[in-house]
């Protein structure tokens, strides 16, 4: 059950990751149907941070703070709860 908790998060870690990665690009075709469905995946958390976190200029630090809290936060926290129940 750790296991698939910690695959989970690493999985969505890496959704954030990519969808990051399409914004800097215009993503066309196929790559833009992968972007709207990252987008929908990923907008619902990264947004709570974007309420939160301002851009500084141009550079918009909400995704990175989404995937510290995700990894050193959240993560944690699950493994805790998963070890409690085992």
């Amino acid at each position: 059950m750790l296991g698939i908790v910690d695959s989970l998060v690493s999985f969505y870690s890496t959704l954030i990751i990519v969808y990051v990665l399409m914004s800097w690009f215009r993503p066309t075709g196929v790559f833009y149907d992968v972007y709207r469905v990252l987008g929908q995946l990923c907008e619902p958390y990264i947004g709570v941070f974007r309420r939160i976190v301002p851009p500084v200029g141009s550079i918009d630090f909400s995704p990175f703070v989404a995937l510290l809290t995700l990894q050193y936060l959240i993560r944690p926290i699950l493994v805790r709860l998963v070890l409690q129940v085992s």
